[in-house]
């Protein structure tokens, strides 16, 4: 009779089953202290536990196997889990029940630092509908992403499963009790807009098809006004709200400027955000006149504003400064693919 953990073993994971198999022979009985259960294999060959084993505290295996002629053999084991310095929660987006555009990535973050990476990895499974490639790349010790190769098929319902719990991630750090997770959401249609500076238009695709080609005035072309160019995500909708340059620096003073504006829909975290803007009408489709935002006319962007979700796609093009990971939070589609995983 074999058992795992093996006889001895201090600061065992709690999140690894305890097996005992026969060899040669049938399992007739197992006991394991606390109460914990477990099941049993057709063959009765192997048994493996199914409730949770609990940080720091001592376990007793007790198997009884029978073999062929009606021998029986007992074997005792104990072992000892780990106590936890730390424990780690992942917190995903998207929200359970959400639906988000083609371009949004699953992001998991972690309160605590992971380590031992490979082992988070194995134990966090994606699922989809509809067959989609994709993979994990690692940002920091405490963020990771999955994206797919493409953007996401529209309709397809994804599930993430973080089967965390009880495994050490790092040196003294352990899944949390309530790091065994189920997330799921939908993709919603697929909206995908090309906003282009040289051209001074966005033009919006709705399931791949050319929806509206609307006049934009995007950042004027010098330093510092530029809209960087590159797949940027929709991370949230404001109806209404103030324009304040001095949040990414700049000073009233220096150029700045301190504007309400409607139907504002955010692209990155450096200031970018599509939005009414009045006072450009006569410049949109004919110059960039920005301090880095698109600008379109109040119907146009009421318009775009309605139909927007978090996950949608505005890849701007024509202008010399890239998007990178300092501006944006979700930078997922400025990585080319070929250097995605990590």
């Amino acid at each position: 009779v074999a058992v795992s953990p093996a006889a001895g073993a201090a600061a065992v994971p709690p999140g690894e089953p305890v097996t005992v198999r026969a060899d040669g022979g049938t399992l007739s009985r197992v006991a394991v202290s606390g109460g914990v259960r477990g099941t049993m294999d057709a063959a009765r060959m192997t048994w493996t536990s199914t409730d949770e084993l609990k940080f720091g505290t001592r376990y007793t295996v007790t198997a009884e196997a029978t073999d062929a002629g009606g021998r029986t053999a007992t074997a005792t084991s104990a072992f000892t889990t780990a106590t936890a310095a730390r424990t780690v929660f992942p917190a995903v987006s998207p929200l359970t029940g959400t639906t988000v555009g083609v371009g949004m990535p699953i992001r998991v973050f972690f309160d605590n630092p992971v380590t031992d990476r490979a082992t988070a990895l194995a134990r966090m499974k994606v699922s989809t509908s509809v067959p989609t490639e994709g993979a994990w790349r690692w940002f920091s010790d405490r963020q990771v992403h999955w994206r797919p190769k493409e953007y996401w098929t529209a309709g397809t319902k994804v599930a993430l499963d973080t089967d965390l719990r009880g495994i050490r991630l790092a040196p003294g750090s352990y899944g949390s009790d309530n790091a065994d997770r189920r997330i799921e959401f939908t993709i919603g249609r697929s909206h995908v807009s090309v906003a282009d500076a040289r051209t001074h238009t966005m033009k919006v695709y709705v399931d791949g098809k050319l929806a509206k080609t609307f006049p934009a005035s995007l950042g004027k072309m010098v330093k510092g006004r530029y809209t960087r160019s590159g797949v940027h995500v929709v991370t949230e909708k404001r109806r209404r709200m103030t324009m304040d340059s001095t949040t990414y620096g700049l000073a009233l003073d220096a150029g700045g400027y301190r504007t309400p504006v409607e139907y504002a829909t955010r692209i990155s975290n450096s200031g970018e955000f599509v939005h009414a803007a009045p006072w450009s009408v006569r410049q949109q489709g004919r110059e960039n006149v920005s301090h880095g935002c698109i600008n379109l006319s109040p119907a146009n962007a009421a318009w775009f504003f309605r139909i927007a979700q978090p996950g949608d796609v505005v890849d701007v093009v024509g202008t010399p400064v890239k998007l990178t990971a300092k501006e944006t939070d979700v930078p997922d589609w400025t990585i080319p693919w070929s250097q995605w995983e990590n």
